[in-house]
């Protein structure tokens, strides 16, 4: 029996460390050109469309308690009227390495085959750990059970859970439409071509900042960007492996 358990608990062990997957199926990636996002937002708007959020209106906002699994930084360089702003977007960084993951006392996040780091609202309690835990402050607590008014539930995505109150969400790479796209590849007998697939922020973006792919695709669109001179990566010395690859604004 105690055999039985040190197995056990060595395989929990195995779980607890961030990046245990040795190879994905897949490696989504999001890289974002910041050269040509202009912070319409149109991102936000879809991502809320898409994924069931709620608008929790200006009360709410002031109290530090917006809602939004995408947000857009902006900052300001100069002074007038020789000013100039720059815009970051900021979403689940989908970390190869994820500080979330290893927080979490019920297991309700972990890593899956595709590179993502996924979230069972069923096992969440609301402990705030994984929150806590990730430097770019994009997990978001529900404090309520929130209701659409008619005729705005008719507009709710079939294909996404609403979720309710006591639990912690974030962003997914839209999740609904990677399962959706490779359960028609796999139909076909085939793997998900490149662009098949897009985020609704992705989707939605446009300029065209922002590319969805595979990077274990050697010649998918996102590995070409990738490579480019200008890519950085957010806090990437804090050994995160973050998915999303930014691209330096060019300053004149």
């Amino acid at each position: 029996m105690s055999r039985l358990l040190d197995r056990l608990f060595a395989r929990f062990r195995v779980y607890r460390e961030p990046g245990y997957y040795g190879k994905y199926d897949y490696k989504w990636t999001i890289v974002i050109d910041l050269d040509k996002c202009d912070g319409c937002e149109a991102c936000v708007i879809a991502c809320h469309a898409e994924n069931n959020l709620p608008v929790v209106g200006e009360d709410e906002c002031s109290k530090n308690r917006a809602f939004n699994w995408i947000r857009i930084e902006r900052y300001v360089e100069g002074e007038y009227p020789d000013v100039k702003v720059k815009f970051i977007p900021i979403l689940c960084q989908q970390c190869g390495r994820a500080r979330c993951e290893a927080g979490c006392p019920t297991y309700a996040t972990y890593h899956n085959q595709d590179g993502l780091n996924v979230q069972v609202y069923n096992r969440c309690i609301g402990t705030y750990t994984c929150a806590t835990y990730c430097p770019y402050d994009v997990r978001h607590f529900n404090w309520f059970s929130y209701k659409w008014d008619a005729p705005l539930e008719q507009q709710l995505n079939p294909d996404v859970t609403v979720r309710e109150k006591g639990v912690m969400e974030k962003c997914t790479f839209c999740i609904q439409r990677i399962r959706a796209a490779k359960d028609h590849a796999k139909d076909e007998g085939r793997a998900v071509k490149d662009g098949e697939i897009q985020p609704a922020c992705v989707q939605t973006c446009p300029t065209g900042a922002m590319t969805f792919g595979d990077l274990n695709d050697h010649g998918s669109m996102v590995s070409i960007l990738a490579k480019n001179e200008r890519r950085y990566r957010l806090f990437e010395d804090l050994n995160t492996d973050p998915s999303v690859i930014y691209l330096k604004r060019v300053m004149k």
